[in-house]
């Protein structure tokens, strides 16, 4: 039998991430900086390519543990660039280090990440009734307000059509077609 899956996770590469985590709600902080990283590496390029090179980015940036990351010197940075494994951009490899430290002080200002990133959604994930990916758009008004304390706070690579892209990945957005399969049951268990 087959299952129906949002316009845009149509290819194998995509299946894993769409049916076991796009959308679904985050309250881990190493996942969220994951995210983070990931979204900001994608900025200009397409998702697939971020997701094959996924594992590359695990290993080279500590499995996204921001206490190391934030401690990368520029030779630790030099050697990135000469990494096949993840996107070689020196201010998209900078930034992921900078965020770091940034992040690092948001858990430090409100105890975890986690509890600051869900406010700016009241705790709870925003459910859409999308019919059709052409009717989800780059940016929201939650993206906006977010992006802008992320800027306010240091953080690099984070403008809102990113952010809303991450708040996407990591559940605070409901973005499903309500046809998909993972609609529903996201819907579900909006915790």
């Amino acid at each position: 039998m087959s299952i129906y899956r949002c316009q845009w996770a149509q290819n194998e590469l995509f299946h894993k991430y769409h049916d076991e985590e796009w959308g679904v709600p985050v309250h881990d902080d190493v996942k969220h900086f994951e995210f983070l990283v990931l979204e900001s590496a994608q900025a200009g390029l397409s998702w697939s390519t971020v997701l094959k090179k996924r594992e590359g980015y695990r290993k080279a940036f500590s499995d996204f543990n921001p206490e190391k990351v934030s401690k990368y010197n520029d030779k630790k940075i030099e050697q990135l660039l000469q990494n096949p494994d993840i996107i070689r951009n020196r201010l998209k490899i900078t930034a992921a280090v900078n965020n770091a430290s940034r992040f690092l002080e948001v858990q430090r200002d409100f105890g975890t990440f986690d509890k600051y990133i869900w406010g700016f959604v009241g705790g709870r994930p925003i459910v859409h009734s999308r019919k059709s990916v052409k009717e989800i758009p780059a940016t929201s008004r939650e993206s906006d307000t977010l992006s802008k304390d992320l800027i306010k706070r240091g953080f690099k690579f984070v403008g809102s059509t990113i952010i809303y892209a991450h708040m996407q990945a990591i559940g605070m957005v409901n973005d499903h077609e309500i046809k998909c399969f993972r609609y529903e049951e996201i819907k579900k268990n909006r915790t």
